[in-house]
């Protein structure tokens, strides 16, 4: 890449949130202090505020809950791509959204999903800048890692775009990081939240119970 990247941040939202019973992306976040009115911020909305600071544009991958986030989305200035069947799991949004970042013409992307807090501005700032450096050294993807566990977001150039979009659709991304593991840097963080995972009402629970004072 001889020239500035043009990043594309791109938001995995098309789960049907059944272990949840009602969809993530529409969660509060950041929980109101005691005495505070409920903000009207949402996990989905808040990622999208995350990604726009470091990114061209922001798309955000949809099922069959478009009706109800799509104000989110054109709300806080992102777009929408609809997976056509998102029940073929996560990996077919991930093909989704990073077709439609090459077909707008980008040549990198920031990828997150929607069940999980914003990281901390400067590590998404870290990541991005590790990105830029690996790319010129061969690599494809920075992916952050704490304490031994990969998580999200993490950057990938055109070069890993083309290989997860040319992965057999029963594929995961799993399999296609392995497949190409020379060609990734996992990048130490110091931000718990990457790796965190909201999948239940109990794990919404415990998220937010040491932030709702």
């Amino acid at each position: 890449m001889n020239r500035a990247p043009s990043f594309c941040g791109v938001i995995l939202s098309a789960g049907a949130s059944t272990r949840m019973g009602r969809d993530k992306a529409l969660l509060p976040w950041p929980p109101p202090q005691s005495g505070e009115i409920p903000s009207r911020h949402t996990f989905l909305s808040a990622a999208i505020t995350s990604l726009t600071l470091h990114s061209d544009m922001v798309l955000v991958v949809v099922g069959q809950n478009e009706s109800a986030i799509a104000p989110v989305i054109y709300a806080n200035g992102a777009s929408l791509v609809r997976n056509p069947d998102p029940s073929r799991g996560q990996f077919s949004s991930l093909q989704t959204g990073l077709r439609e970042v090459l077909n707008h013409g980008r040549d990198a992307a920031i990828v997150t999903l929607v069940d999980r807090p914003p990281v901390n501005p400067a590590t998404l700032a870290k990541l991005r800048s590790a990105f830029e450096a690996a790319y010129s050294q061969g690599k494809w993807a920075t992916v952050p890692e704490f304490r031994g566990k990969h998580g999200h977001p993490f950057v990938i150039g055109r070069e890993m775009m083309e290989a997860f979009l040319s992965a057999s659709p029963t594929s995961n991304a799993r399999d296609v990081e392995h497949a190409h593991q020379q060609h990734i840097e996992y990048f130490p963080v110091d931000d718990h939240f990457t790796t965190t995972n909201v999948d239940t009402p109990e794990d919404y629970a415990a998220l937010i119970q040491p932030l709702a004072g």
